[in-house]
């Protein structure tokens, strides 16, 4: 049955696709080029509208008919199409970052107070760390609402976004499978089958952006994906798997901190455009950023069951090291810039 529903996802959204590229112009929902754009030409923008309404009305659908006993996850959806509806207004009208935080929250409250939410960080040395109800409501809609931001910020170069959580997503259909969690192995399964057909033709040379009704509505998803795993394996392991966007900001906002900046302030030292300035090459450093994140997800899955410390020791190096090699080459291309002005 799972079969079935992703490959009507997947149809779904590559006819719709193919219709919101014809009709884009018309519609005004033509991303026009300014300083900060990686790409030249006017291109479609906001096309995530298919994939998040293909994988929605399938899911919707297997909720009304309770397949795979999914009706008792009703509010997953309703919470996924309230931040769907944020990046929607946000594509086509403009949405003032404060709004889009407002839809964020309300849809992670919706599924703390059905049960989804994080309450161990997981074991270290054998004891476990519980999180009192009190604490992990707001870190639970703290860790949504950065995550899905996160994810939304990656969505820079052709096929980025769509790839890594490609990753992702299969990482958590996996590990719903092996647990029998039904949520998990049905979101994962028809968000991969939309995304998949989104990515023919979002894959450089792009025809078509996702924008933030995809880029959120993605962001999000995985974040719930992610707290639903908790259920099933460590918490640490989990953080391996969803760990570029949440390095990438990390990075961001030590740059900008050090250069006496707002953490808010837009700028181009995301991951992905330092990458680009040294290679030139936008499937190059897509490619290079994918095989980052599959290498800490494999980390991840390998780590699944381990006590968390030694994963956070591992993952606090890591971790360092690849922001010292971002943070290097910031301050290379900035000695070479110096170097050609003087």
């Amino acid at each position: 049955m799972i079969f079935i529903l992703m490959l009507i996802t997947f149809t779904i959204t590559l006819v719709c696709t193919i219709l919101f590229i014809k009709n884009a112009e018309k519609i005004g929902m033509v991303d026009i080029p300014n300083e900060r754009s990686m790409h030249k030409t006017p291109i479609p923008r906001g096309a995530g509208v298919c994939f998040v309404t293909a994988l929605l009305l399938v899911s919707f659908t297997a909720v009304v008919f309770d397949l795979n006993r999914l009706q008792e996850y009703y509010y997953v959806y309703v919470a996924i199409a309230i931040v769907f509806v944020a990046g929607l207004l946000d594509d086509y009208a403009g949405l003032p970052p404060k709004k889009k935080f407002f839809f964020i929250i309300t849809a992670a409250l919706l599924l703390c107070v059905k049960g989804i939410y994080i309450k161990s960080l997981g074991h270290y040395i054998g004891y476990e760390i519980d999180l009192p109800l009190l604490i992990a409501v707001p870190f639970t809609v703290f860790a949504i609402t950065g995550f899905t931001n996160a994810l939304n910020l990656t969505d820079g170069l052709d096929g980025l976004a769509g790839t890594i959580s490609m990753v992702m997503l299969g990482a958590f259909f996996w590990i719903g499978y092996s647990n029998r969690d039904e949520l998990m192995i049905m979101l994962s399964a028809v968000t991969m089958a939309g995304v998949a057909a989104f990515l023919i033709f979002n894959w450089h040379p792009a025809r078509v952006f996702m924008g933030d009704s995809g880029s959120l509505t993605l962001g999000f998803i995985v974040a719930v994906l992610a707290i639903r795993a908790m259920e099933f394996i460590e918490p640490m392991a989990v953080l391996f798997i969803v760990v570029l966007p949440v390095l990438d900001t990390f990075i961001v906002m030590v740059r900008r901190k050090q250069r006496g900046l707002s953490i808010f302030s837009a700028d181009k030292t995301h991951m992905h455009h330092i990458l680009y300035k040294r290679y030139e090459d936008i499937p190059y450093t897509v490619i290079l950023l994918v095989y980052i994140q599959i290498a800490f997800t494999i980390i991840g899955v390998q780590l699944r069951h381990s006590d968390n410390f030694m994963s956070l020791i591992l993952f606090g190096i890591l971790f360092f090291i690849m922001l010292n090699l971002f943070d290097q080459r910031i301050k290379r291309r900035k000695k070479e810039k110096r170097k050609r002005r003087g």
